[in-house]
């Protein structure tokens, strides 16, 4: 039996329009657009069941995207955001403009964890773990899902190295959709939510 795997990407917030290594709610823009696709899923044919399984990675934003969309969903550990160590709450440009080499090697190489946090190898590891831990009769299986782990289970399911996970841009709202089985997944990427292929 194929499982097929969509993962939505969290709505904006705050720490998501600043490139902030943080959570936080929605803004007011996010919940907005959030809200209106609410529903979205069952009422497409062939999108999910009810019985389906929902997982959200366990931040306020992942959290409160289900919500908006009227999903009920299970917070799921092993798809919480990469852990940033220090780096947490800071910036992008902050942390470039004080630390520019530290940076530097974390972008270059996926086992750099200069911030003491986890790495992108950790990362990927850890949800491709998961992904490939689902059963052959898990069916269907919806989560919204922190962008960095949108991108890792993105590269992990092609097969890639790991170094292309800067390479895929996730937008706010938009559906990823694995499908597979025995190890194997196809790749549906970057339709916004509310959009039918």
């Amino acid at each position: 039996m194929t499982t097929r795997v969509t993962l939505i990407s969290p709505a904006l917030s705050t720490a998501l329009r600043e490139a902030r290594f943080d959570d936080g709610p929605l803004d007011a823009t996010g919940l907005r657009q959030a809200e209106a696709v609410r529903g979205v899923f069952g009422a497409v044919p062939g999108q999910r069941a009810a019985a389906d399984p929902v997982f959200a990675s366990p931040s306020v934003r992942c959290r409160q995207t289900a919500e908006a969309l009227g999903l009920t969903a299970e917070p799921l550990p092993e798809l919480r955001m990469c852990a940033m160590g220090r780096w947490r709450g800071l910036r992008l440009d902050e942390v470039s403009a004080a630390e520019p080499r530290a940076v530097a090697a974390w972008l270059a190489d996926p086992a750099a964890a200069p911030h003491g946090g986890e790495s992108l190898n950790a990362l990927h590891s850890r949800v491709g773990h998961w992904l490939d831990g689902l059963a052959s009769d898990s069916g269907r299986v919806l989560a919204v899902a922190e962008p960095d782990v949108v991108r890792a289970l993105t590269v992990h399911a092609i097969g890639a190295p790991t170094r292309t996970f800067w390479r895929i841009d996730v937008q706010p709202l938009t559906v990823t959709e694995l499908s597979g089985r025995n190890g194997r997944w196809n790749l549906r990427n970057g339709r916004p939510l509310g959009v039918t292929p």
